[in-house]
């Protein structure tokens, strides 16, 4: 199946059914021409099991299946929260630290508890983005944003760990700032603007054979 829409444009999946991620992302590359974005409502997909043990490696798991099942290109990401007081925990796991189903407040509750008595709060966002293309093509990227733990949630906007983690340089939650301003500094950011070049090159040469 052709990665291109009747109208012309590069049709690509976003590889994720979490609302929140995809209103970013959906933001991210809102500015980029010729760009067709669809979510799981127009093309369903089904579930994928995260069974790596690096963001690098769940990114492609999620990229890779979801591209086979719907033959059309998948953008996909894997993002977590990495703190140096729990030897880089919870990574892979930020999304059911505190077990399944997925909760944010669970999970932050349990994150919390965790670094009780904690001196050293410092964390790390992480994200790695695969985009797979239905040739076969994959482009890799990453991103990262430093801070630290807070000692209670504050802030309503975001998801996840976003309300109890203090980006560095500011004073204020990622759940404090408008989205502008995280979207201006994220971990998903970073990825996602190193990926927009691959994206950008893919559309120009897409043109230039029609």
């Amino acid at each position: 199946m052709s990665i291109e829409d009747s109208a012309g444009q590069l049709e690509l999946l976003l590889g994720t059914k979490n609302d929140g991620k995809i209103k970013e992302i959906k933001s991210l590359l809102a500015d980029i021409a010729g760009l067709n974005l669809l979510t799981y409502r127009e093309r369903p997909f089904s579930n994928v099991t995260e069974s790596g043990i690096t963001f690098r490696a769940n990114a492609l798991i999620k990229a890779r299946q979801i591209a086979r099942e719907t033959e059309i290109a998948v953008l996909a990401d894997d993002s977590g929260l990495a703190v140096f007081a729990l030897d880089g925990k919870p990574g892979v796991d930020s999304a059911h630290f505190a077990g399944f189903p997925r909760d944010d407040l669970r999970n932050n509750a349990s994150l919390l508890r965790s670094l009780s008595g904690a001196e050293d709060r410092s964390a790390r966002f992480l994200c790695v983005a695969v985009l797979h293309l239905t040739d076969g093509q994959e482009y890799i990227t990453r991103g990262a944003l430093d801070g630290k733990i807070t000692l209670y949630p504050r802030g309503k906007n975001g998801f996840g760990y976003d309300s109890i983690f203090i980006p560095q340089g500011y004073n204020r939650t990622a759940a404090e700032l408008t989205p502008s301003e995280k979207n201006a500094i994220s971990h998903r950011y970073k990825a996602l603007r190193a990926m927009k070049d691959h994206l950008h090159n893919i559309i120009a040469a897409k043109k230039l054979k029609v």
